[in-house]
C-alpha cells in the first residue's frame, strides 16, 4: 500500500483570493506532493509501508533515526489537516457552539482573532498556529516544521494557520 496525496475538498482557484491557484498549485500540488512521494520511497519495502499514516507518525515520533520517516509523514498530516480547516466561501464569525466557547474562552471571537493572528505571524520558520480544544478549553499554540498538537500532547486540533 503506498501513501497518496489526499484530494483538496475544493478546486484549485475556490479560494482565490485569499489564497491564489498558482500558490495552492505550488504548495499542494509539489509542496505536499513531494511529502508523499519521499515517505514512499522512505517507507518502500518497510513495515510502516502498510501501516496508516497516524501509526507511522506516532512510531517515528522522537526516534533519532526516525527523522525522515515522521517528518514527511507528519506534514502530509499537517497538510491535509491544513487544507481541509478551508472552504470555498468560507471565513467570517463563527456561529452556534463553537462560537459560545471562543467568547467563553477568549472574550470574543474579535479577541481570538487577534491572538490567532498573532501566533501565526509570530511563528519564527516553518511552522503551524492551532486553535485546540485542551481539555474543554480552547486554546491557541504553535508547533514547527511537521508537529501537530494531537501527537504532542497539546489538545484536539481543531483549526490550523500554515
Amino acid at each position: 500500500m503506498a501513501f497518496t496525496l489526499p484530494p483538496l475538498p475544493y478546486g484549485d482557484a475556490d479560494l482565490d483570493p485569499v489564497i491564489s491557484p498558482e500558490t495552492i498549485s505550488f504548495h499542494y500540488g509539489k509542496h505536499h506532493n513531494a511529502y508523499v512521494v519521499n515517505l514512499n520511497n522512505l517507507t518502500k519495502d518497510t513495515p510502516s509501508a502498510e501501516l496508516p499514516l497516524e501509526q507511522v507518525i506516532a512510531e517515528a515520533y522522537g526516534k533519532a533515526d526516525r527523522v525522515g520517516v515522521y517528518n514527511n509523514a507528519a506534514q502530509i498530516w499537517t497538510h491535509t489537516f491544513y487544507w481541509n480547516s478551508m472552504k470555498k466561501g468560507g471565513g467570517g464569525a463563527p456561529t452556534g457552539r463553537i462560537a459560545a466557547r471562543i467568547d467563553a474562552d477568549f472574550g470574543s471571537y474579535d479577541a481570538f482573532r487577534a491572538a490567532f493572528h498573532a501566533a501565526a505571524v509570530g511563528q519564527i520558520g516553518s511552522g503551524w498556529a492551532w486553535l485546540v480544544d485542551d481539555g474543554g478549553k480552547l486554546k491557541i499554540v504553535k508547533t514547527a516544521n511537521a508537529d501537530a498538537p494531537g501527537w504532542m500532547g497539546l489538545g484536539t486540533p481543531l483549526l490550523v494557520i500554515d
